[in-house]
């Protein structure tokens, strides 16, 4: 009796531990409830101008895609592999446990788990990745209440836009495009198989570095689904000949400056959403013109350093007249080298190709291209130096006496510029420079006449844009952003305002077009269209630029080292920058 008093005491505590355990085990369960608000995190994507996707910006590269969108084929390939009584059970599969069971006994190790796809699914979206009894209870319950709650082609849907693929790929989507370079819709058997064979170990299958291993598993998917009869033999045997993707389908993105240079204005307004809510960001970008931005830069330099040593940068910008809207962007030679962005963050002087900002102060004053100033060897005294005497000295070191405005700015003449600054006073060149949109700050001596104060090419072209047109505009490079609702966060639209008479454009324009017909543009004629500009070049020859414009772009070329050390020598303006400018202007329209 006493024995047998003891055995019942044994096991109503053995009951009531376990009892206590269970109830422990589930005190914090999830609400399931939460998947009606289920957010996985989601890259971001920015679309050119004509809707071509560009880039991505994400913490995990994936994609959301509705189950009813995955093909069936898709679906039961991995249904096959995982969990092939999928559509039978009701969250746990005990017959599924009992026979990976008895194949782990036989064989002496795991080499099957019992897990369903619910239990997958529940363990991805509310589970922490440990091993214990408490996890899998846990699990347990969750998978019961989701399918409670959901249909299967919901549940199957979810887990395929949630699990890991490896490669930096989350969900089925993004693995598509990461394996295959296509989306979920068009991948074929075989491809669908490969996917399904990813998830339970994405490192030790991955086609990239274990393909043996990768095609054996795939083609085990393949006979699983001919066996469960979801595929013919004729379709098993066409699929088992088809080759595994060699290398992943990674996006270098084009337009990588531009990219990088919306990721700091946009990680300011979004912060971390930027990389996991899935915005959609449209943008300004015209994939036709940055092509032929891209290659305009990478003829010029190869061209150029045939003649010099390596490590010359240059820059390109080019902005539509009418919107003020960034339609391509090269920042340096290189980003995945180098992200510093030269058309956006480096100070440099602009040298001759800040003249025409004198010459504008000129007209609005009451001159005209045809008065004349006086280009000579001449010192003026420096504001902070009583004693001291600063000359300005034209390139060739030559001086023509009396010239008109027209002949002074086509030949980029440096004494008469000068001169024509201190008559006007250059503290009304700086007003004229801030009028029409010039953000960089221009010091109020007679050396910035002739581009002594720093500024970017991307100010400059701005600039730029206002002597072409007449209109001061609002840099524009992002339309609108939406979040995966497809609720707009944000709408820009063109912004200008008129700073500038008709009149005044028209001479300054005349003036402008004159450099490319008989001044130090002469180059350019060779485009057989109006085009206007100027030349700029720097002491020793450290910086290079032309900025100019048709009737639809302002395009602004930078040529230079980062080190400020010369490009090479009598490497100007016209002879560096130039033919960048050229290349591009005779290839944009395409």
């Amino acid at each position: 009796m006493f024995k047998r008093l003891v055995l019942v005491a044994l096991a109503g505590i053995l009951i009531g531990s376990l009892t206590g355990f269970l109830f422990w085990s589930l005190s914090d369960l999830p609400k399931v409830e939460s998947l009606e608000e289920y957010a996985p995190l989601e890259a971001s994507k920015v679309y050119a101008s004509d809707g071509e996707l560009v880039a991505e910006y994400y913490l995990e590269r994936r994609t959301f895609i509705p189950f009813y969108k995955i093909p069936d084929h898709v679906k039961k390939a991995f249904i096959a592999i995982e969990d092939e009584r999928f559509y039978k059970h009701h969250g746990i599969d005990f017959i599924g446990i009992l026979r990976a069971l008895y194949y782990d006994i036989k064989a002496g190790r795991i080499v099957q788990g019992g897990s369903t796809i619910t239990q997958q699914l529940a363990k991805l979206l509310f589970l922490k990745p440990e091993r214990s009894i408490s996890r899998k209870i846990k699990e347990a319950a969750l998978s019961i209440q989701i399918e409670k709650k959901y249909t299967k082609d919901e549940i199957l849907g979810l887990y395929l836009n949630q699990a890991f693929f490896g490669t930096n790929a989350y969900g089925i989507e993004a693995a598509a495009h990461t394996y295959f370079g296509k989306p979920t819709e068009d991948l074929s058997i075989a491809e669908a198989a490969l996917l399904a064979a990813l998830p339970r170990a994405p490192s030790y299958y991955s086609p990239f570095k274990h393909p043996s291993l990768a095609l054996k598993r795939r083609n085990l998917v393949l006979k699983k689904m001919l066996e469960q009869g979801y595929i013919t033999t004729e379709q098993y045997e066409e699929a088992l000949t088809e080759p595994l993707p060699e290398k992943p389908h990674r996006r270098k993105y084009n337009a990588p400056y531009f990219i990088e240079f919306l990721r700091e204005r946009l990680e300011d307004r979004y912060n971390q959403s930027l990389y996991t809510d899935g915005l959609r960001i449209y943008t300004t970008l015209n994939m036709n013109y940055q092509r032929a931005a891209e290659e305009a830069v990478k003829k010029g330099i190869e061209a150029l350093e045939k003649r010099v040593k390596p490590g010359v940068q240059a820059a390109l910008i080019a902005i539509e007249i009418d919107t003020g809207s960034v339609v391509a962007m090269v920042g340096g030679t290189d980003f995945w080298q180098t992200q510093f962005n030269r058309a956006t963050q480096a100070l440099r002087q602009p040298g001759s190709a800040f003249k025409p900002i004198v010459y504008l102060t000129a007209i609005e004053k009451g001159f005209i291209p045809e008065d004349t100033i006086i280009d000579a060897e001449v010192g003026y005294k420096m504001p902070d130096k009583e004693n001291e005497v600063w000359t300005p000295r034209n390139y060739e070191k030559l001086y023509n006496g009396e010239v008109t405005l027209l002949t002074a700015l086509s030949h980029s003449l440096n004494a008469a510029t000068v001169c024509l600054a201190d008559t006007i006073g250059i503290k009304e060149v700086v007003k004229t420079a801030r009028k029409i949109g010039l953000r960089t700050t221009v010091y109020p001596y007679l050396s910035s006449a002739i581009g002594a104060s720093e500024t970017t090419l991307f100010d400059l072209a701005y600039a730029y844009v206002t002597l072409a047109s007449g209109y001061k505009t609002t840099p524009l490079y992002i339309t609108s952003v939406l979040n995966r609702q497809d609720i707009s966060l944000e709408e820009h639209y063109p912004e200008a305002e008129r700073v500038l008479d008709a009149a005044v454009v028209d001479t300054i324009r005349y003036m402008l077009r004159d450099v490319i017909l008989h001044g130090t543009g002469k180059k350019a004629k060779i485009l057989n269209r109006p085009v206007y500009g100027k030349t700029g070049t720097t002491n020793d020859y450290t910086d290079a630029w032309f900025i100019g414009f048709d009737d639809q772009l302002v395009v602004g070329v930078w040529v230079g080292r980062d080190d400020h050390t010369p490009i090479g020598d009598r490497e100007t303006g016209a002879r560096a920058a130039l033919p960048i400018w050229i290349e591009f202007m005779k290839n944009y329209r395409r």
